[in-house]
């Protein structure tokens, strides 16, 4: 997921950075991330930073496509209160609550971590992240272990992205079931993730002897752990985009540097009923 800085944020960085921190002159553009807790700033500092953030209207462009709208979603107090539909439903099965707005606490999702994790179904689908037409999104907090996903449901309304819905479901009602059942397997079992990997692991990487080289071949499954990015367990996040669809045999599982905007890539592919992976990029 490509993000946005938008300058009146990287502005205030590198004004409250200049004396403890080297200067922004080699930070990167508009591309990088939203993200300013992920910066060495104190508590104080902090403080003042999102109290200079929350007084800069958030610009009009964010609303055109969802992830610029949700990294001011996630970075911005402000923001966040002011497009959710309150009183927010919340819904488990078969029971609604609702939470006013006195009641919301702040979520920050995972702005405060090194990465975050996407999968998609094929390309074309990956590509609704550039889509300026996609009205409806949800971002999934997927808590592997507990087998248990909390869904984030946005709509866009007269070209306002608001908050209007949280969900509360089981990996049986994912539209992402199989994978997620596979998925949560293997990160935790090595001897089910070797038996899980493809007989001719396809791999890109960066070349040790060369940094400007990418290395690209065979591994066979048992050198899978030598090569392989440390792969999330426990919880992962995942946003879908536009309506979700079930039944796919492939998964693109993204997992995207947040400071560094690194992004590593494993394709999966169910065959005969059992997802293998077949590719690596990292």
């Amino acid at each position: 997921m490509k993000k946005l800085v938008f300058g009146f944020l990287l502005f205030a960085v590198c004004s409250m950075t200049f004396f403890t921190t080297t200067s922004c002159s080699d930070k990167k553009s508009a591309d990088d991330s939203l993200l300013i807790d992920s910066l060495a700033i104190d508590s104080q500092g902090t403080d003042t930073l999102e109290r200079m953030i929350s007084e800069t209207p958030m610009p009009k462009a964010a609303d055109e496509l969802f992830d610029d709208f949700f990294f001011n979603f996630m970075a911005r107090k402000d923001v966040q209160y002011s497009r959710i539909v309150f009183p927010l439903s919340v819904i488990s099965g078969n029971k609604t609550t609702k939470i006013e707005k006195r009641q919301w606490k702040r979520e920050r999702f995972f702005q405060n971590q090194e990465f975050y994790t996407l999968f998609f179904d094929d390309r074309k689908q990956e590509a609704l992240q550039k889509d300026t037409s996609v009205n409806s999104a949800i971002v999934e907090k997927i808590y592997l272990d507990k087998r248990f996903v909390k869904q984030y449901v946005f709509n866009r309304t007269d070209g306002k992205w608001m908050m209007t819905s949280v969900r509360n479901t089981s990996f049986a009602a994912s539209p992402n079931a199989s994978f997620l059942d596979f998925y949560s397997k293997f990160v935790t079992d090595s001897v089910f993730q070797i038996e899980s990997i493809n007989e001719e692991l396809q791999f890109a990487g960066p070349d040790p002897d060369n940094d400007f080289a990418t290395l690209e071949g065979v591994l066979l499954p048992e050198q899978f752990p030598s090569f392989a990015p440390p792969l999330p367990k426990g919880m992962i996040y995942n946003i879908i985009y536009g309506e979700p669809k079930a039944g796919s045999n492939t998964k693109i599982f993204l997992i995207e540097g947040i400071a560094n905007g690194n992004q590593q890539e494993l394709l999966f592919k169910r065959v005969g009923g059992q997802w293998k992976l077949f590719k690596m990029s990292i």
